[in-house]
């Protein structure tokens, strides 16, 4: 695979790209450009066509681009180059998720400046979900999962507890997660307080 920088005016956007791109989108992927660089590159055929990276190139000219990085394809027929455009976006999107636990940790150490991403997440309604769930039988591990939706307001509250408890925790229960410690000794005080 050898990359090649082209310059964006030589580059032929696909007349019918199904994949659509939204202006927020274009907007926050330009500032990302801006922030980290293009770091991946355009994929094009041989005569310059893009097979992916529609929405790479457009934000690259909104953050003042010239030339993007390249990887030219000639060894598809057009049939195929048609169906990879469709099934690159389309496998991108499929069943694809976040781990809510992997993602705050990351969150809480990182700032990523100019960017404003909306999550989504406060879209997700406890509706959607019902209220009739099974678990399984037999044995349950002794550590599990939680996550929570929150409003901003909460989240600032629970944080705020958490951090008061800090390391002072009496029960673990052979826990490594600091936060679930924390939190558990948040709800123990709590519950103490409640007798």
């Amino acid at each position: 695979m050898q990359i090649t920088e082209r310059k964006i005016e030589e580059l032929i956007p696909y007349e019918r790209n199904a994949k659509t791109h939204g202006e927020r989108q274009m907007q926050e992927l330009a500032k990302s450009i801006q922030r980290y660089g293009f770091r991946s590159p355009v994929l094009i055929d041989k005569d310059g066509t893009i097979i992916a990276g529609h929405g790479r190139v457009e934000a690259a000219k909104r953050a003042g681009l010239s030339a993007v990085p390249c990887v030219c394809y000639d060894d598809m027929t057009p049939e195929e180059v048609r169906e990879y455009r469709i099934a690159d976006n389309r496998l991108a999107e499929m069943d694809s998720g976040w781990d809510f636990e992997a993602l705050d940790f990351e969150l809480s150490e990182l700032d990523f400046g100019e960017l404003n991403f909306d999550w989504g997440f406060d879209n997700i309604r406890s509706e959607d979900f019902g209220t009739d769930f099974s678990l399984p039988d037999g044995d349950k591990p002794e550590m599990c999962r939680m996550t929570f939706l929150l409003h901003n307001k909460q989240k600032t509250l629970i944080e705020s507890a958490i951090g008061t408890v800090g390391d002072d925790v009496h029960e673990t229960f052979g826990n490594a997660n600091k936060n679930g410690n924390a939190l558990y000794e948040v709800v123990r005080q709590w519950a103490e307080q409640r007798k």
